[in-house]
């Protein structure tokens, strides 16, 4: 249902990257930020103008001094009193069809008396959390199949680590992909719009505006009968290929050739479209994939939805995926393009039925009903069946163990690298979990070196239980870490809080593909690291 004029005006850039529908799934959301420190108020801001439906921040704390100087979203005048009410009021400012509210009690204190009240978030988003209470948090979030979104503000470094159930994408939006056009396995359809054609009867205005797909096919007949009915392969029988498109090309009186930009088109594309029909590796796996080859009544519809393409491509399309349905634009007389753009949405429509079927057919076997999935719904899988992906995240608590660092050992022979910072994080934690501060000396009764010694003593016990050299950290580059003290910079969250929401986006509305698992940001070099520990 398309969207009212005023939603359509206020998000109109944003509509044009996730749709209607992204945007539905968005303003049905309902985001719990845990701390309404900078880094969490800034990622909540841009969930809130993008128009997330709810949020509720939970944070026991009372607004600082310290929270004034990174802080946008406290006031001077709030100071002492509630730090996530005074939070939630300015961001519901941003825009008054988003719902927020706040929760003062601890974490800590939910975790141990209400769990469940998690569950009732689309996400949640962590921030500000000691090493214990965070693990406790991600595995009750991965009980509850709830995503949860850590992001970290310390100095000059960032850090997110999504830990999420398996996620599924059908609109994954890949920024290169060939168009489905079926050339070389034809659908009965197309064959009969092709056959339909003469390029030799008609005369030279229509000539120079035959569809560049009907000319490709005439000339690929013509190539198959001398190439054993192959396709041309390589980048010589390509350019061959070319050449025998190019004699087509009609000629003046005078020997010229004539101004045909169709076919000029069908020889810039044929790297493009004279192609095999295939179903893509990342596809093939999915149908394979346990989860779809043995259903139950509690498999999401996306598993459903995969095992019924499945069927489909057995015993309906001889091994091909749905037919997109979509054509390129190109110079053609309109009522032959509009005549060949009907004949592929017509067998798009068809693979639709014929997938809606077997889906109905599954549901019925599982003790659902048929309308579980809404058509709209098995349209847009059919659409998107080639760009279908699933992440599957591993858990904090099996890095938390043991990260996969040997698999990057070459990424830590740099000192000045991303990598690096991720393990003096974890020793920033230990050091916080020990002593209740992150390393800073001074003001906390300890000197810098006393602090920068029992890091040194932390770093080495790490790499030794992760059975890494222990020559991979500096002891300048520990010493200068200690020396941020775990202050949040504005200028770090917000670029944080900017990258976090994207992924949160992603995450509510299904589309696009979050990052696999961890990101580490380096505002000294601008520069930033995805990884999977």
């Amino acid at each position: 249902m398309a969207l009212p004029t005023e939603k359509a005006a206020r998000y109109d850039r944003q509509l044009r990257l996730w749709g209607d529908h992204g945007q539905t799934a968005l303003e049905s959301a309902h985001v719990c930020l845990i701390n309404a420190s900078a880094t969490g108020t800034e990622t909540l801001k841009n969930l809130v103008l993008a128009g997330v439906g709810s949020f509720t921040i939970v944070d026991s704390k009372q607004v600082s001094a310290t929270d004034l100087g990174s802080n946008f979203f406290v006031l001077p005048s709030a100071v002492e009193s509630s730090r996530g009410r005074c939070a939630c009021t300015l961001l519901q400012e941003l825009n008054p069809d988003v719902r927020g509210s706040a929760i003062e009690d601890s974490v800590d204190a939910i975790l141990a008396n209400s769990p469940d009240l998690f569950a009732t978030y689309s996400t949640v988003i962590a921030t500000e959390l000691p090493d214990a209470t965070l693990q406790l948090l991600a595995k009750v979030l991965r009980s509850l199949s709830v995503p949860l979104i850590v992001v970290v503000s310390y100095g000059l470094i960032g850090y997110m680590r999504l830990a999420l159930p398996d996620h599924e994408i059908v609109e994954s939006h890949p920024d290169n992909y060939h168009e489905d056009l079926r050339l070389d396995c034809p659908f009965p359809g197309l064959v009969e719009y092709m056959d339909a054609i003469n390029l030799d009867a008609v005369d030279n205005n229509k000539h120079a505006n035959i569809p560049f797909l009907a000319i490709l096919y005439k000339y690929l007949a013509k190539w198959k009968q001398s190439h054993k009915a192959m396709l041309p392969k390589n980048h010589h029988e390509k350019k061959e290929f070319k050449e025998l498109i190019r004699s087509g090309i009609r000629k003046n009186e005078n020997g010229a050739p004539l101004d045909e930009e169709n076919f000029e088109e069908a020889m810039n594309s044929v790297n493009s479209t004279v192609i095999p029909t295939k179903i893509p590796p990342e596809v093939q796996s999915l149908l394979d994939d346990p989860a779809c080859l043995h259903l139950t009544p509690e498999s999401s519809n996306f598993w459903v939805l995969v095992r019924a393409l499945k069927e489909f491509v057995i015993n309906d399309s001889q091994g091909k995926l749905p037919l997109r349905g979509s054509i390129p634009d190109m110079n053609s007389f309109s009522d032959l393009y509009v005549s060949l753009q009907k004949v592929y949405q017509t067998q798009a429509r068809l693979d639709v039925e014929a997938v809606a079927m077997h889906l109905s057919a599954l549901l019925i076997g599982l003790g659902k009903s048929p309308s579980t999935v809404p058509m709209d719904s098995v349209k847009q899988f059919c659409r998107n069946s080639a760009f279908l992906r699933v992440v599957r995240y591993r858990s904090l608590a099996d890095e938390h163990c043991k990260p996969n660092l040997s698999e990057h050992l070459w990424r830590l022979e740099n000192p000045d690298g991303e990598l690096v910072y991720y393990i003096l994080l974890r020793a920033a934690h230990q050091f916080y979990s020990m002593y209740k501060f992150y390393p800073r000396g001074g003001d906390k009764g300890t000197s810098m070196d006393s602090d920068v010694g029992v890091m040194k003593t932390i770093v080495s016990n790490l790499l030794n239980g992760w059975e890494l050299p222990p020559s991979i950290l500096r002891d300048d580059c520990i010493a200068e870490f200690c020396r941020y003290g775990g202050a949040e910079l504005h200028s770090v969250a917000a670029f944080m809080g900017g990258v976090a929401s994207q992924e949160i986006v992603k995450i509510l509305t299904h589309q696009f593909v979050p990052l696999n698992n961890t990101l580490i940001y380096s505002a000294m070099t601008c520069t930033a690291l995805t990884i999977a520990l």
